[in-house]
């Protein structure tokens, strides 16, 4: 299966009602060559988790805009690695504030993309740093 696209799962954690950049993003990233699950607006860190699971992802992609940041992405984290997803790459984009960068990449976030950020730069960052099962 060395030949199979990135897969990535976008998700909307929270009471975020706002999901049109989350779409764009799964569209354009489809564009680029990747797999895209997009889970739909207001799912709890534990349906992230388990899609991610059920789903074998390469890659989370979790756009937040609510301001609990702090609260619910951590939590995805670390339950993506109760699960055994240690090799998932995990992003983040949305309204973050650069003060609260540091902190959720100590928790498990790889990058945060913030307004602004290309598809192009998003797909970039995917293909130079998922770790792939098959060990490309």
């Amino acid at each position: 299966m060395a030949d199979r696209p990135i897969k990535v799962l976008i998700a909307k954690p929270g009471l975020d009602g706002h999901d049109r950049g989350a779409k764009v993003l799964a569209r354009g990233l489809r564009d680029e060559g990747f797999e895209v699950i997009y889970t739909g607006l207001r799912q709890t860190p534990e349906m992230v988790v388990s899609a991610a699971l059920q789903e074998d992802v390469d890659v989370v992609g979790l756009s937040i805009l609510s301001g609990a940041h702090m609260t619910l992405l951590p939590r995805i984290v670390a339950g993506l690695r109760t699960q055994g997803l240690d090799d998932v790459l995990v992003t983040a984009g949305g309204i973050i504030p650069d003060a609260d960068v540091a902190a959720l990449q100590e928790a498990g976030i790889n990058r945060i993309f913030g307004p602004g950020t290309t598809i192009g730069q998003v797909a970039e960052y995917i293909r130079s740093n998922v770790r792939k099962a098959d060990g490309e």
